[in-house]
């Protein structure tokens, strides 16, 4: 007699409930998209590999934001700011001493992760909008150090950062270094989806979901929240070294309060509180200028250019249509993309008696 299957979403312990890959052909279909990724700057052209290069060590930091925000409850909007520190960290402790790149950029998570709690062990014991005024304070903090520390970070002339090597080999190429930041990206993003399914983790969604509860029950809400930004802040410090080594120059000016806001969008867009969402929102906010981009070329001298009097304001056009994007994003889908992929999963899991 044949056995019969159970039906639908059928699981018997704690370990099956908190497994990173719900099934064996989501495990395997994980491996395969890095097996293809890993060919990637054989078949892909500078552009394209420029592209996921930024998906990568943006998503890294964004992952950290998404511990921050959407696991534990917290609020940041100074998130470039410890990006920006890891990236000067990572090329001061390359050009500064015999430490190769290779351990500089670890070296950077370290010190932005201190420079994360420092923050964080004022900012644990607020919550709200007087987290948020807080957080904009180290925003605006950082950003005066960068600018003034000329011994640090070059001041406003910024400072340059030696390339990736490993025993004499440099990755100063974007078909190279594609390969260092997606194997920090895979080990990054395992690091996370472990974390949450341990004690810590779990404590850090506890004080997200009821703080006094968690309370209540033995945590420690004072260290959870602290370890909340120094984790938060170690991998903004890697993302920040890996964008340092790949530019190979670092300047205050690209660490402002807008880019706070995009670190933001991106993890509210792919979902808050999943790993696999801030991956989704890190690469939809990436390309979303790039396909805009696109079309107002296209619009670029047509004739519905000049139905709308657009001459000259076309590239406004893009900023305009990117903003109404997003906020219909936020609308239409506030769960982010990441809640989209669930519900398409769970639909084609019991086809055709998904209902």
């Amino acid at each position: 007699m044949a056995s019969l299957r159970p039906s639908g979403d059928f699981r018997t312990s704690y370990g099956a409930d908190t497994a990173i890959f719900d099934t064996a052909a989501a495990r395997w279909a994980c491996v395969l998209a890095v097996a293809l990724f890993c060919v990637a700057p054989l078949v892909l052209d500078r552009y394209l590999l420029s592209l996921l290069i930024q998906i990568g060590y943006l998503g890294i930091a964004a992952l950290g934001l998404n511990i921050l925000v959407g696991f534990t409850g917290q609020i940041s909007i100074g998130h470039a700011a410890f990006f920006g520190f890891g990236a000067f960290a990572s090329a001061w402790i390359s050009n500064n001493t015999p430490i190769p790149v290779f351990f500089a950029i670890p070296l950077a998570g370290v010190a932005t992760t201190a420079v994360g709690m420092l923050f964080g062990v004022p900012a644990a014991r607020l919550k709200g909008l007087y987290l948020a005024i807080a957080t904009l304070a180290a925003q605006y903090i950082l950003q005066d150090f960068f600018a003034r520390a000329q011994w640090f970070s070059g001041g406003v002339a910024g400072t340059p950062a030696e390339p990736f090597t490993i025993a004499g080999f440099a990755f100063d190429g974007d078909e190279s270094y594609f390969y260092v930041v997606l194997a920090y990206v895979v080990a990054s993003y395992l690091l996370a989806a472990n974390l949450m399914r341990k004690r810590d983790g779990r404590a850090l969604v506890a004080v997200r979901d009821h703080y006094l509860s968690a309370e209540m029950m033995g945590i420690n809400l004072t260290k959870y929240r602290t370890l909340s930004f120094g984790i938060s802040s170690f991998f903004a410090g890697i993302g920040g070294a890996l964008y340092a080594h790949y530019l190979g120059f670092v300047s205050v000016e690209g660490f402002t309060i807008l880019f706070s806001i995009q670190f933001l969008a991106m993890i509210i867009i792919g979902g808050l509180g999943s790993v696999m969402g801030t991956l989704m929102g890190t690469a939809f906010m990436t390309l979303l200028p790039e396909v805009m981009e696109a079309i107002t070329r296209l619009l670029s001298g047509t004739a519905l250019e000049a139905a709308l009097d657009l001459k000259g304001n076309i590239s406004y056009l893009r900023e305009m249509a990117i903003g109404m994007v997003i906020i219909l994003f936020l609308i239409f889908e506030p769960d982010g993309l990441a809640h989209r992929w669930r519900q398409i999963k769970a639909y084609w899991k019991l086809y055709p008696f998904s209902y």
